[in-house]
């Protein structure tokens, strides 16, 4: 009789990560969009390592991540475990599995859960032991630590330096996306915006590359007072002034949110989703990681709003949570402002809670919990947007719960337009198909809107034309329109202008 034998499963372990490789080996990281990864990367040599950006990723990936991981996986998961393989496929055919090991190091972020944000461990380890690169070494950033702390050696430093540097990188670049996706759709010369926006991210490498180094209190006093940062955004709003831009196109505003990965990058993992709103006629309301971190301390907050009371210290933790969170919107402000305030503010967290509290709870807390709920009917109390398109990947559970309280939200408010897109990674006429209709609808509201207010305040659009003409500065892209009381940039413009004429 044959007898089995069954092997134990065994922990991915993979050799640490030592202080003196630091010269020789190099971290790759990706899955966010490419302004702030490539200033990532700058903080990252600011600090004293090799670091490299792999390539966006695409339809080819999400093949490869089939392939190689789990097959009943989300695309998001898909997309970034075959992006990471197909790298190093192509540098194992130039300098051999071994090197590959020996050279390269990659982190990536993870979390609790059952979802792939839980088990990215499992589904990395999976495709790297099916590609032959068992010995390849790859590291968690969980949010709330690093993932085998013990075993990845002295190598990657965290230290406060570092943090402040990714932190203010992603204030800045999602102050950068910002502006560029208000002024695009408008630009007079296509191209220019692009050209200014490349021209900008790759001067806020070199700002964070050279940033000055300090010791870790230090670094905390210096990053909060410097004017290093504020003098580099008004660098960036001056390149962005020399666009000329035509904000009387009328177009629907567009609010993106869901899933983090798939609202944050920009290609084939949501379906080019940005570019194709932009062509289709459409100004895009970016997702900025600066909200979702904002609500990742608001969760903070709340555990102690919840223990206050009950556990000792927990009403002294509130309190300096409160600050903390208060010193970080600040900041962010801060910045904003040395772009002439012209990007969007960020939403109040409790503001959003208040607002999602009749269709989700505040402490069902996975994926984007009750921020994807508030951030909806936050735009549309507020007119930020003509219509919201929120992201989801194929069966994730906190996006359909998420999905299923948007119902709630349409039933009372039946005129608002949301379009909630199921992302299968291959599945991009039915979805693009689905957002076009509501689209559509978009359109027709943004013209009304317009339309609306021409007849309101008595102005044609040669009037308006002509204004613009005799004030040539209101042709710039850096040129501030007050938010009134309309949803459309066009509508908005030709309320300024009434303002200015005093038709009001």
């Amino acid at each position: 009789m044959a007898i089995a034998t069954t092997e134990h499963y065994r922990a991915y372990t993979p050799k640490p990560f030592t202080r003196a490789e630091r010269d020789s080996v190099t971290i790759l990281f990706g899955g966010l969009h490419w302004r702030i990864e490539r200033v990532l990367q700058a903080v990252l040599e600011n600090s004293g390592y090799r670091a490299r950006v792999l390539p966006i990723a695409t339809k080819e990936d999400l093949l490869t991540g089939r392939e190689v991981a789990d097959i009943g996986q989300c695309c998001p998961t898909s997309f970034t475990t075959g992006n990471l393989v197909n790298f190093l496929r192509g540098e194992v055919k130039q300098i051999g599995a071994q090197e590959v090991a020996k050279r390269y190091i990659y982190l990536t972020a993870g979390s609790c859960g059952a979802c792939r944000f839980g088990q990215y461990h499992q589904s990395y380890e999976l495709a790297l032991r099916n590609s032959g690169l068992d010995a390849f070494r790859m590291f968690l950033m969980a949010q709330d630590q690093l993932d085998q702390k013990a075993a990845m050696g002295d190598g990657l430093d965290l230290n406060l330096p570092m943090t402040l540097g990714c932190l203010w990188g992603i204030f800045c670049t999602d102050l950068v996306q910002d502006l560029e996706y208000q002024v695009r759709p408008y630009e007079v010369v296509p191209g220019q915006t692009d050209a200014v926006v490349k021209d900008s991210v790759e001067y806020l490498y070199e700002v964070f590359r050279n940033r000055p180094a300090r010791t870790p209190y230090k670094a905390v006093f210096w990053h909060l007072t410097t004017p290093y940062f504020t003098r580099a955004l008004r660098e960036v709003y001056r390149k962005f002034s020399e666009i000329e831009v035509d904000r009387l196109r009328v177009k629907p505003k567009v609010k993106i949110t869901g899933e983090f990965y798939l609202q944050t990058v920009e290609g084939d993992p949501n379906y080019n989703i940005h570019r194709w709103l932009e062509a289709e006629g459409a100004e895009v309301y970016p997702a900025a990681i600066t909200v979702w971190m904002d609500y990742l301390l608001r969760l903070g907050l709340q555990r102690f709003e919840d223990y206050s009371g009950i556990e000792k210290g927990a009403r002294l933790k509130l309190g300096l949570g409160r600050v903390a969170q208060g010193i970080y919107r600040w900041t962010f402000n801060r910045l904003r402002r040395a772009m002439g305030s012209l990007p969007h503010e960020i939403p109040s967290q409790f503001e959003l809670r208040r607002l999602a509290a009749p269709y989700f709870h505040s402490r069902l807390d996975g994926g984007e919990g009750d921020m994807l709920v508030g951030k909806a009917l936050w735009a549309y109390h507020r007119k930020k947007a003509h219509m919201i398109c929120e992201l989801s990947p194929y069966s994730c559970m906190p996006n359909t719960m998420s999905i299923g309280a948007m119902a709630g939200v349409i039933g009372k408010y039946p005129d608002l337009l949301y379009a909630p897109l199921e992302i299968k990674g291959d599945a991009e006429v039915h979805a693009l198909s689905r957002c076009q209709m509501i689209l559509t609808e978009a359109k027709k509201r943004a013209q009304r809107e317009f339309d609306d207010v021409l007849a309101r305040t008595g102005l044609t659009v040669d009037e308006v034309r002509a204004s613009l003409d005799a004030h040539p500065e209101m042709k710039r892209a850096t040129y501030r329109v007050p938010h009134g009381d309309a949803a459309g940039t066009a509508a908005d413009l030709v309320l300024h202008v009434a303002d200015r004429l005093g038709r009001r």
